[in-house]
């Protein structure tokens, strides 16, 4: 046995030697493998060194080109980290921190950095700085959090405790009201508590001292004190920190903290829905922090208001809406020096380009007493900020006048003023002049306008120095330079200047100015004339009142005459043109005739010209417009699926007719009873037109074709509306022509049916449009195409076919209020890659064109424009002078069965008819074309037909 066990051991032994050399084995060949992978890593990473330090070094030049491009500096910043090139790093993160608020993550990233950095070389002043850079952009716990915990290490030092205890105090009060966040930081300081706890309690098994009782008492209250603090604020998940304090404390918990609790508890409980909305919601959330925010002010809790606003703009920062109604709120609420002015300059710094946020923050100022040379600098900032019109560089120009006005004591006159009064008033007078310089040179030059045609600049100074300098003399000569911008012509500027004088001035003056404006004023002559004259009615002799009536009634006499003139001008104009459509009405008629007498000749073909006369009468075809070329969409919000058909039957006055009789191949015994039938046809049309009303109908067309019975189908559709007195469907030979008439019993079921335009019918929108008899009303244009520059909306082309309306409002809603999103569609329905957006300020719309230009959606490269659609050409409008061919139906060209793919002629070529006016006739003289139109081709055209031996004597010659 003792062999055996011998015998095993060796055995044993044998197996892990064997064992240990294999191991070894495996490690030196992995060994060498390593080596191998090491060199091929090694020139893998020096190549993507090469790589990243030339992306680099071309971000570095793109951004001292232009320091603003947000996204080059980001993607600097993240090159640099990866490439650990701290100096650098910090460099770059240091000019963008500068520039722009930077984010939530940039800021930890930068601040982890930091920390790494001095823990070699302990400096942690210069990283409390950063921290208190970061927490100023945002309100953001988790900042808040780090910088706490960073605090937490430095506790050892004197007075390390309390300015732990300090930054928790500032976390809460910035961020311990989040209802989702804020109960880390709580839980936080708590611990921190808890922890000091444990170093003044005494060890067990011996007896406190007095003071080490003392120490412990007073910690143990800070702790219930955070509990109840806690407690009393509505947190998510607050059950769980009070069922944590029910077995914390030992004297159980009192009334008054559980009816606090309670009251946060029900609190929480209303606020729930608004946070589980934000929740599942996707960012930016702005719909949803507004609703939230709405709810917060009616609640009227300042502080949960506030929070809710930074929660809000923390994912909302380029919103310049929420900037202004967050800082009108702390203007007039809160009103809090700190907070009010720091709010005020994270605005500008968030939304530059906004006008509107520069000129409250000037006003702040002021108001919380900020020094001159602040005020100033802050000015000279918005001048810089790129506005995108020329209207907002007048009006932060008029607050800072008005500014430096109010700083200049006028109480006791200028002659009394004191010396600094007198340096505010001089340095007041400069800043006007340097305003009306800026406007001519800068603005001008960048926008063609001076975006201030009435001169309000000029008018506030020539006021000031009437009013408050009694410098008359000053303020005629603004008002002299006011007239000779293109001023003159207007009675308001001159009565505007009368007024001036009359409070501040002289008679004579007075007198000279409404002199003056009878002279040059063009549009309100006669109301200049009678101020002119109740003013000499007051104030003048004989002489100024003769004077005045010669020099008014001169005015008047030679306005009238140019008055008339004009309005013979008009007149004549008009007359031309009644003639002109006259001269149509009557070419048509002769042409109608002639095609009448021409296919009347012809046996077989009087039913034919019957109904083609029924077809013309009723206008189904002959004025049918053109087509619109292709793309011609830009501009007016009806291009999208309004094509020939319906321009053309809402247009020509097919109001309320019936269809046309079906054409159907009937026996040759049935002709005896046609004129009788087509009698009763046209009778029951003249007894339907009395009945019908155009103000109490709507024009129905883009339907389907193959929609059954759409009488019935219409009339149920639009009896929400109203009561539905008829629906008369327009038929074709082969069926339902897509368009129909209803008729209500009253006018006030058109406005219901009017909204009812671009609802889906069988997949099809459809088209419901006022009802008007062009006979009637000539000039009548159902659809207008806008064509001016509509500031405050925006085209957007290459979009997705797949992009819907929300899809479109998720991605424009952060640059402005949104008032109205149209896809343009053809008339099936389906989308051409275009749309519309309207925004509800022309900034808005302005920023977005900005921000949205050149984005990817879906993989689609997004154009965005301000809308500006091409004026429309002849081109685009119904031509009443076209070809008669282009008014032909298409089977009346072509047969039954259209144009041919091959094109070829399947008669023989000696049957052929020659084209052209010097073409001779195998059979007599070819017909004269008519109206322009070249010579009719194939049987139609001859004046006589061809008989049976004609025939046979044309196939002989050949």
């Amino acid at each position: 046995m003792a062999a055996t066990g011998n015998a095993e051991e060796m055995q044993l032994q044998e197996t892990e030697e064997e064992a240990e050399m294999e191991r070894e084995m495996e490690s030196d060949e992995e060994e060498g493998m390593g080596i191998e992978n090491s060199d091929n890593d090694e020139d893998d990473s020096s190549e993507d060194e090469k790589e990243n330090e030339a992306e680099i070094q071309r971000l570095e030049e793109q951004l001292s080109i232009n320091a603003f491009d947000y996204n080059c500096h980001v993607d600097l910043i993240k090159l640099l980290r990866q490439e650990g090139e701290l100096p650098r790093l910090r460099k770059a993160r240091q000019k963008m921190s500068e520039l722009f608020p930077l984010t939530e993550e940039i800021w930890l990233d930068w601040l982890k950095d930091e920390i790494h950095l001095t823990e070699e070389e302990p400096n942690r002043e210069k990283i409390y700085e950063l921290f208190e850079r970061a927490v100023k952009d945002y309100i953001c716990p988790e900042i808040w959090l780090e910088y706490a915990q960073y605090s937490i290490g430095g506790m050892g030092q004197p007075g390390g405790i309390e300015k732990v205890r300090s930054i928790f105090e500032r976390a809460l009060t910035a961020v311990g009201l989040h209802m989702t966040k804020g109960a880390t930081v709580w839980e936080a300081y708590r611990e921190f508590e808890n922890a000091i706890l444990a170093t003044v309690q005494p060890p067990p098994g011996s007896v406190p001292t007095r003071e080490q009782q003392e120490h412990l008492n007073t910690q143990l209250e800070r702790i219930y004190t955070l509990f109840r603090r806690q407690l009393a604020i509505p947190l998510m998940d607050m059950e769980g920190t009070y069922a944590e304090y029910e077995e914390w404390s030992d004297q159980g918990v009192s009334d008054t903290i559980t009816q606090k609790y309670k009251r946060a508890l029900q609190q929480m409980e209303k606020s729930k829905p608004y946070e589980e909305t934000l929740i599942a919601a996707e960012p930016p959330k702005l719909a949803e922090y507004q609703t939230y925010i709405d709810y917060e002010q009616k609640e009227g809790d300042p502080a949960r208001i506030q929070i809710i606003f930074e929660r809000a703009l923390a994912e909302n920062c380029l919103v310049p809406d929420m900037w202004a109604k967050y800082t009108k709120y702390l203007d007039r609420q809160l009103k809090i020096k700190d907070l009010v002015l720091s709010t005020h300059e994270r605005a500008v710094r968030n939304c530059p380009w906004t006008m509107g946020l520069w000129k409250n923050y000037l006003l702040a100022l002021e108001r919380h007493g900020a020094d001159h040379n602040t005020i100033s600098d802050v000015f000279e900032k918005a001048l810089n900020a790129g506005f995108i019109q020329a209207t907002d560089y007048v009006e932060i120009w008029q607050a800072y006048l008005d500014y430096l006005r109010r700083r200049v004591d006028f109480s006791k006159g200028e002659s009394t003023l004191t010396l600094e009064s007198s340096r505010e008033l001089e340095e007041l007078r400069a800043a006007f002049t340097r305003s009306l310089d800026y406007m001519k040179q800068d603005v001008e030059e960048r926008f063609s306008e001076s975006g201030d045609p009435s001169c309000t600049i000029m008018q506030v100074w020539a006021k000031i120095e009437a009013l408050h300098c009694k410098n008359m003399q000053k303020a005629r000569e603004l008002w002299d330079s006011i007239m000779t911008k293109g001023n003159a012509k207007f009675a308001n500027m001159w009565l505007e200047y009368y007024n001036l004088e009359r409070s501040y001035g002289d008679a004579l003056h007075c007198r000279k100015a409404l002199h003056r404006a009878v002279q040059c004023t063009s549009d309100y002559p006669e109301h200049v004339c009678e101020v002119l004259l109740t003013f000499e009615r007051v104030e003048g002799s004989l002489e100024d009142w003769d004077a005045a009536v010669q020099k008014t009634e001169t005015r008047l006499n030679r306005v009238n005459e140019q008055r008339a003139k004009v309005a013979e001008k008009e007149a004549h104009l008009a007359r031309q043109e009644e003639e002109k459509t006259e001269q149509r009405r009557k070419a048509k008629a002769d042409k109608k005739n002639q095609k009448k007498g021409q296919k009347g000749t012809r046996p077989g073909e009087k039913r034919k010209a019957e109904e083609e006369d029924y077809e013309e009468e009723w206008g189904e075809e002959s004025e049918q417009p053109p087509k619109r070329p292709r793309g011609e969409g830009h501009g007016g919000f009806r291009e999208d699926g309004v094509g020939a058909d319906e321009s053309m039957d809402t247009e020509s006055g097919l109001f309320g007719r019936r269809a046309p009789p079906v054409r159907r191949q009937e026996p040759s015994g049935t002709k005896r009873g046609q004129h009788g039938a087509s009698t009763t046809v046209r009778k029951t049309q003249e007894d339907d037109q009395e009945q019908r009303k155009d103000d109490c109908s709507v024009f129905i067309s883009n339907l389907a074709f193959t929609m059954e019975d759409p009488e019935r189908r219409l009339k149920e559709l639009f009896e929400p509306c109203g009561p539905v007195q008829s629906v008369r469907a327009v038929y074709a030979p082969k069926g339902f022509r897509g368009y129909c008439y209803v008729q209500f019993e009253g006018k006030a079921s058109v406005t219901e049916a009017l909204k009812m335009d671009r609802q889906e019918v069988d997949g099809r929108p459809m088209f419901v449009s006022p009802c008007v008899d062009k006979t009637k009303n000539p000039d009548f244009k159902v659809f207008k195409y806008n064509t001016n520059l509509e500031k405050h909306k925006i085209f957007i082309s290459g979009l997705p076919f797949s992009c819907t309306k929300e899809q479109l409002e998720e991605l424009c809603k952060d640059h402005g209020t949104i008032k109205d999103i149209r896809l343009v569609t053809n008339r099936s329905g389906k989308p051409k890659g275009l749309a519309y957006v309207e925004f509800e300020d022309e900034a808005h719309a302005s920023q977005a064109v900005l921000k949205l230009d050149g984005t990817v959606l879906q993989e689609h490269t997004l154009s965005v424009a301000i809308s500006n659609p091409p004026r429309r050409n002849a081109a685009d409008k119904p031509a009443l002078s076209r070809p008669v061919g282009s008014m032909v139906p298409r089977n009346m060209v072509y047969g039954s069965r259209g144009k041919g793919r091959t094109q070829l002629s399947l008669l023989p070529r000696s049957l052929h008819r020659q084209t052209g006016s010097e073409s001779k006739a195998e059979n007599g003289t070819a017909p004269k074309p008519t109206d322009g139109t070249s010579g009719d081709t194939g049987f139609e055209a001859q004046a006589k037909p061809l008989s049976n031996s004609d025939f046979a004597k044309m196939l002989l010659k050949k």
